[in-house]
């Protein structure tokens, strides 16, 4: 049976937020966000979220997760103590029984280099450490001249000799629940800082004889911790350069992988090009052969193959079909679905509206709250006035219209197929199929008159 913990208590003052660290975003995610999702595949009996700082508020933000449970660390008396407090949540079964403890602001720590580590402590403790070139301010791996681990010993409590030593903790292990509880009752706090050091379990556990091993990161950055913005920046783009990494070994063309920002779940097919700047969110999906122009920006999107998205276009929670044509600055917004062979062009916005195969609206447009037919024109400076200040109203296009240019349609409205509306129109009953039906005043001209003439 295992157990997870994930400490997550700490106030982050060199943030200098109010909001609790471990909710400060990464990829468009909060931290500990990342550290439950690597967590929950390992197939956990429980998670535990050790709080303080915030503690409601980190509460509220995960209420409803299943099977998730939260300890209250008040006051904060180091991390020994703040797996003490979650000791009354752990399930246990049997002696084979393991407790893996974790840390919200150290997110991106991935669920293969967690299952390492739980395999190389066989029926003992295992240790995620790291070698660095600069240790400072890690605790070190003290061993014995054989290369057995002896201690952790904290970067304030180290000796010169200590301090030269290379391996650190990343402060992640994993260890037998029952003796877990145990050493945890025996640590105390006579150190440096004052504090209950859960790495003193680690002197506890070779005294007692069990086998202390170590695993280490397949990356670096997957033990990197974030106490400050800086550091926050910086794990972004380390997150960003993976993901990109991960799309170009899948076959996809990334104009450059220093500008490219993926906060979600990217899938795509074959011969996709993604071009500079663009930021996907949430899941994003695109089919063989999409192009994606600069600065776009995509949310929640399934976008199908052979479809190009020009540049600066936003789309969010949307559905395209093939070989579709979208932008440049174009924005679709919630429940739009466009079928194959739809152009969006410049300017041009599309809001909870079903757009036919082959139709266009190629500029400065505004379709919402609309069913559009298949081969439907929509003129430039046309627009869909669907609400009438309390309602919503949908409009219906039939198959084949044509809208001319800065036409209105008076939402509920209806325009019957094949029919042509003259430029200037401002429909507010339904127009017939099959005829052109024109709604402006008459054309006149007046001889003799003057352009009034500026008074000095």
């Amino acid at each position: 049976m295992l157990n997870v913990v994930i400490l997550a208590a700490g106030l982050g003052k060199r943030m200098k937020s109010d909001l609790p660290k471990v909710l400060h975003t990464l990829a468009g995610r909060p931290m500990l966000s990342h550290v439950l999702d690597s967590a929950l595949q390992l197939d956990p009996a429980r998670i535990t979220v050790v709080v303080g700082h915030g503690a409601e508020r980190v509460r509220a933000a995960y209420e409803g997760w299943p099977d998730l449970c939260f300890a209250l660390q008040q006051p904060q008396q180091g991390t020994g103590h703040a797996v003490q407090q979650a000791v009354p949540q752990l399930l246990e079964g049997d002696a084979d029984d393991v407790t893996l403890v974790l840390y919200g602001d150290v997110p991106l720590v991935q669920a293969d280099t967690l299952k390492r580590l739980l395999a190389a402590r066989g029926q003992g403790v295992a240790v995620l450490t790291e070698i660095l070139d600069d240790a400072a301010g890690y605790g070190r791996i003290v061993r014995d001249a054989g290369g057995k681990v002896l201690r952790i010993v904290e970067h304030k409590d180290a000796d010169a000799a200590e301090l030269a030593i290379r391996e650190v903790n990343t402060g992640m292990l994993a260890a037998p629940t029952a003796r877990l509880k145990d050493w945890l009752s025996r640590i105390d706090n006579n150190n440096a800082q004052g504090e209950y050091y859960l790495t003193d379990i680690i002197g506890l556990a070779v005294d007692d004889s069990v086998p202390v091993q170590v695993a280490h990161p397949a990356a670096a950055w997957e033990t990197l911790g974030v106490n400050s913005r800086a550091q926050q920046v910086q794990l972004e783009r380390a997150w960003q350069r993976e993901q990109a990494r991960r799309q170009l070994e899948a076959g996809v063309t990334l104009a450059d992988s220093e500008r490219f920002d993926v906060r979600g779940s990217l899938i795509c097919g074959r011969d996709v090009f993604i071009d500079v700047g663009c930021v996907f969110e949430g899941l994003v999906e695109l089919g063989d052969g999409v192009h994606v122009g600069p600065y776009s920006v995509l949310r929640n999107m399934t976008i199908a193959s052979g479809t190009r998205i020009e540049a600066y276009s936003h789309l969010d929670d949307a559905r395209v079909g093939r070989d579709a044509r979208i932008g440049p600055y174009a924005r679709l917004r919630p429940g739009t679905t466009l079928a194959d062979g739809v152009h969006i062009g410049n300017f041009v916005e599309v809001k909870n509206s079903v757009v036919g195969k082959d139709s266009k609206a190629n500029h400065l447009a505004y379709v919402g709250d609309a069913d559009v037919g298949e081969r439907v024109n929509v003129g430039a400076g046309t627009i869909t006035c669907n609400y009438d200040g309390a309602n919503k109203w949908r409009t219906i296009i039939e198959d084949d219209v044509f809208i001319g240019s800065d036409s209105q349609l008076v939402a509920p409205v209806r325009v019957g197929r094949g029919a042509t509306l003259g430029a200037g129109t401002t429909l507010t009953r339904d127009a017939p199929p099959d005829q052109l039906t024109v709604s402006r005043a008459r054309q006149s001209s007046i001889e003799g008159w003057t352009r009034p003439v500026k008074k000095k």
